[in-house]
């Protein structure tokens, strides 16, 4: 059993520099690797190109790594919460790849499982389409999409073992399992970390082959992007 476990997210991104691909775990503020990000906001990485769902909000999430100009490129599919990232887009500061939420998870995972490209209909017929190959299955046109390529993937996990294994709690299970085994390097955050062997195998989501750093992270916020009540 290979041991992945770091002392700490300093030592966990180490090796992270400008100009890197990045993706990042995470539905809104659902779920979101927040120790990564705080340790990116801290290294000061600039010209950095993400991959998430969305930019979280303004002072929370990516949205503290757009604050400070640290990202040149979003590629994302849903940008609605957060106004700086409105603003950045708007103005030409930031380049922005907006795509099909659907598309955005495939390409993750065809990264994940070694798949270069894949057809799909989504976004045909719109600018998503322009510069792509298209064919048609069934006589219905499809666009192609390439797997992505990124550096490094931060996810996070409820509970995780030294060995990588993974378990993902409720929402939180969203695009952060597509990721892990997506990029060159998965550094994986863990509410909770354990020895191998606690971790029932049949509820584990994630194998370790597709982790290479595992730590426990600290002071998890979990805020609530829209809050509903009823009385």
């Amino acid at each position: 059993m290979i041991n992945k476990t770091v002392n700490n997210v300093t030592k966990a991104l180490e090796d992270v520099h400008d100009g890197m691909t990045f993706m990042l775990g995470g539905f809104g503020l659902s779920g979101i690797p927040e120790n990564c990000i705080q340790e990116l906001v801290k290294r000061n990485v600039k010209n950095v190109t993400c991959i998430s769902n969305n930019a979280g909000v303004d002072d929370f999430g990516l949205g503290l790594l757009l604050k400070k100009k640290q990202i040149k490129k979003m590629i994302s599919s849903y940008v609605g919460e957060n106004a700086e990232f409105e603003r950045q887009m708007l103005s030409g500061e930031l380049e922005v790849d907006l795509i099909p939420q659907g598309s955005l998870a495939e390409r993750c995972r065809a990264a994940q499982n070694g798949i270069p490209a894949f057809y799909t209909p989504a976004g045909y017929g719109t600018e998503v389409a322009e510069g792509k190959e298209v064919r048609d299955f069934d006589g219905k046109p499809h666009i192609m999409e390439e797997a992505f390529k990124a550096d490094f993937a931060f996810v996070k996990a409820w509970k995780g073992d030294e060995a990588g294994n993974l378990i993902f709690k409720g929402t939180a299970r969203n695009f952060n399992p597509l990721m892990c085994g997506a990029a060159k390097v998965t550094v994986v955050e863990v509410e909770e970390l354990v020895k191998p062997g606690e971790l029932d195998p049949n509820f584990i989501h994630i194998p370790g082959i597709f982790v290479q750093r595992i730590f426990q992270g600290e002071k998890y916020e979990k805020r609530i992007e829209q809050r509903t009540t009823q009385s």
